[in-house]
């Protein structure tokens, strides 16, 4: 994709801090894209623009937003942001206003959601393994604290089209021939890290400081590398259990002003998504015959604490 060539129209479903950062950036660099989400987020934006405070800068963003699904109609980029637990019912609305044509890339947490929107909608969405840790404290305000990159894959004319639209917003994008490998090493720092921020109400380097509370990590990591191992999935680079908890630390140590999503969920009265989580681990592990205690203790308690235990 040159300078010279029409940006393509870009839609965000589930417009909040992953979406609307990403969006937002692609918005920035000239995209027409519409994002799709909550009353109060449409209606700021609306108003004011979207705001995006990042490391690099902080400027007010002009971008359509819209409560209503159809605008997405005619769009030849969808990024899928909505949480894990909407996933069927967003993608069978979605489907019958999508072209033949149209990419659909979901930047969500977990492992499993490209399955489901095939399942539930016909839908042969992308997959992308999301960094970034940002969070919006007000509609129409995305706050950004660290990373902001992409992983997608394995190449082919569709994630190359995918990698290049991003690359032209300055926003880093990797294709990787195991994806599913990668997919699963985002899922080993959100099992190690995700449900420790929200139970304990820490950033990750205050978890990254606490000698106990790395000894929860230590062990959520061991177990969720034994059942990637038992389903023959091979993330890279933690083939090593030393290597996996030193990427961990690092995660910790590039984000650590970051409160997880779970937290941030958690903090707002929202549901959170650790059922895609260590719950995804919990559960795979019992079909693999994997024991997963300390990631069904982290799941188990995420979930009383939110009131649907």
């Amino acid at each position: 994709m040159t300078a010279q060539q029409p940006w393509p129209k870009i839609a965000v479903v589930g417009a909040g801090a992953v979406g609307g950062y990403f969006g937002g950036l692609l918005a920035r660099a000239g995209a027409p894209v519409v994002m799709v989400g909550r009353p109060s987020f449409v209606d700021a934006v609306k108003k004011n623009g979207l705001f995006l405070d990042t490391l690099q800068f902080q400027e007010s963003v002009r971008v359509e937003a819209s409560t209503d699904l159809d605008t997405v109609r005619g769009t030849e980029i969808v990024l899928f942001s909505v949480k894990t637990s909407d996933n069927a019912t967003t993608a069978r609305a979605l489907a019958p206003l999508l072209a033949p044509s149209a990419i659909v890339l979901s930047v969500q947490n977990g492992v499993d959601n490209v399955e489901q929107i095939r399942a539930t909608a016909a839908i042969e969405a992308l997959p992308a393994v999301v960094y970034v840790a940002a969070s919006v404290p007000e509609p129409g305000r995305v706050n950004h604290v660290g990373r902001g990159d992409l992983v997608i894959g394995p190449r082919s004319e569709r994630t190359e089209r995918v990698a290049a639209l991003f690359a032209r917003a300055n926003v880093p994008c990797r294709i990787s021939e195991n994806i599913e490998g990668e997919l699963w090493t985002k899922l080993v720092w959100n099992c190690a890290l995700n449900a420790v921020s929200a139970l304990g109400r820490a950033k990750y380097g205050q978890i990254a400081a606490s000698v106990d509370a790395w000894k929860v990590v230590a062990s959520a990591v061991h177990e969720v590398l034994a059942v990637a191992r038992a389903a023959n999935v091979y993330p890279p680079g933690l083939e090593d259990p030393k290597a996996a908890l030193a990427g961990a630390l690092m995660v910790a140590t590039q984000m650590s002003e970051a409160l997880s999503s779970t937290a941030q969920d958690m903090n707002r009265g929202k549901r959170t998504e650790i059922d895609s989580l260590n719950g995804y681990v919990s559960r795979r592990g019992a079909e693999l015959g994997v024991p997963t205690p300390v990631n069904h203790a982290l799941y188990a308690l995420v979930k009383l604490a939110e009131g649907r235990s």
